[in-house]
């Protein structure tokens, strides 16, 4: 989650089902997760980004892949600022077909969950939100 000096949230709407999401990827074998954040930042908006702290971890809703194979994900969720003020985003992968600072109180469409986890982020809990064991 990239929030701007202004408190504004760094969204993509994703090429595949056309919706607007914070942005996300997968580690590179071997890549640190705080590694692949800013990779995956800049390979996806060419804004390059500085970690500030881990806010979250969370599993995605199940999912079934067009094989049939049921998968569930560890999401770790991480804080971060622009490592520079004023970087304009630009679609820079075939993975997005927009990408654009937003600010809170005026999100584009997208799911509850997307809302819930940038409010989630925003509100700068010093120690990471999980789930607890039941």
């Amino acid at each position: 989650m990239v929030f701007d000096e202004h408190r504004q949230v760094l969204l993509q709407r994703r090429s595949a089902a056309g919706l607007w999401t914070p942005l996300s990827g997968i580690l590179e074998p071997g890549e640190a997760p705080a590694a692949g954040v800013v990779r995956e930042v800049a390979e996806e908006t060419g804004v390059r980004v500085m970690v500030e702290r881990l806010a979250a971890v969370t599993s995605s809703p199940p999912v079934r892949h067009g094989n049939g194979h049921r998968a569930q994900y560890l999401e770790i969720v991480f804080a971060c600022r622009p490592a520079e003020a004023g970087q304009a985003p630009r679609v820079c992968d075939d993975e997005s077909v927009d990408v654009a600072w937003h600010a809170l109180d005026a999100l584009p469409p997208m799911s509850e969950r997307m809302r819930e986890l940038i409010a989630l982020v925003e509100k700068d809990e010093p120690q990471a939100w999980f789930a607890p064991a039941p």
